[in-house]
């Protein structure tokens, strides 16, 4: 079992390594081939880089965009290592770097002059490098995870604090350059967001069914990676009439590749539909009641 897990493990590394890597090259070309040749804007920290490089060259001062975004994503990283974990963090940062060195390799190049057409695909391109890192697990930083941890401590919605920086970000390009960049910049904006939720949508849920001959690894290989309620089912096979446990569980799409690689880790032939849920009720934790509860069990497992 060992050596399986060690196998994973690599696996999801040179996978992570590639997600990294091709989130750097997708986000380059949004912002060198179409939003920056168009003076339009992307979301978060990598349009705030945009609107200071902008400002700046307006002083003669020029600065690369992935330059600005690498020196702003420092402070946040390490907010983040100490507020969310280090994992996610470590995986973030690298997406960061990717990024960097990708803008600075891949020239601002105008592939069109229709700027509509720029904030599309370049919101489009956006989504679907924010979507794909999240997906696994990670993010491409910046606000990401600034407006995670604010939400932690002032209690107000990830997703009104985003709002409420991508306002900035359309108001500052208003106010400095013009305002019909402003609003291609609210196209753009509204691209990325739904490719990312086409992609990946944490508050979605879904309810997992795991038939497995290997109910007990399984169980405390998820336990190990996911905080939720299982419920075990008896069942047969029709075929092999051989007796499996069916577990079932309701998860959040966010937790649903954690969910596969735990199973997976200790169960190749396990079988795992996936449905999707309408409606919960009854209590469903969110992620402060998980890491309390992941505390418990640690302080439990000490104790025996």
């Amino acid at each position: 079992m060992g050596h399986i897990k060690k196998a994973y493990q690599k696996n999801e590394m040179i996978k992570k390594s590639i997600i990294v890597v091709f989130a750097g090259i997708v986000l380059a070309v949004a912002l060198n081939l179409f939003l920056i040749p168009a003076n339009v804007f992307s979301a978060g920290v990598n349009g705030i880089a945009q609107l200071l490089s902008g400002i700046l060259g307006e002083y003669n001062i020029k600065m690369d965009t992935g330059i600005l975004i690498f020196i702003m994503n420092v402070p946040i990283a390490v907010l983040g290592w100490i507020k969310l974990g280090k994992s996610a963090t470590i995986y973030s940062l690298l997406t960061v770097v990717s990024v960097t060195v990708m803008t600075l390799i891949i020239p601002v190049t105008e592939i069109t002059d229709n700027q509509m057409m720029n904030g599309i695909v370049g919101g489009v391109l956006t989504g679907v490098a924010v979507g794909t890192t999240m997906k696994y697990g990670f993010s491409t930083g910046g606000m990401d995870i600034v407006s995670l941890v604010l939400a932690k401590t002032t209690g107000r919605t990830v997703g009104s604090l985003m709002m409420f920086i991508n306002v900035f970000i359309i108001g500052t390009a208003g106010f400095v350059f013009d305002w019909e960049s402003a609003l291609f910049t609210i196209i753009s904006i509204f691209c990325t967001t739904q490719v990312v939720d086409m992609i990946h949508t944490s508050h979605q849920k879904v309810t997992a069914f795991i038939m497995t001959s290997k109910p007990e690894e399984a169980i405390k290989s998820i336990q190990d990676e996911i905080v939720r309620g299982m419920t075990l089912l008896p069942g047969t096979g029709v075929y092999s009439r051989k007796e499996v446990t069916v577990i079932m569980m309701v998860v959040t799409k966010y937790e649903l590749y954690a969910l596969e690689q735990a199973v997976r880790m200790v169960d190749q032939n396990a079988f795992i539909n996936i449905l999707p849920t309408q409606t919960v009720f009854g209590s469903f934790w969110n992620e402060d009641q998980q890491n309390e509860k992941k505390k418990m069990m640690r302080e439990a497992m000490k104790e025996q």
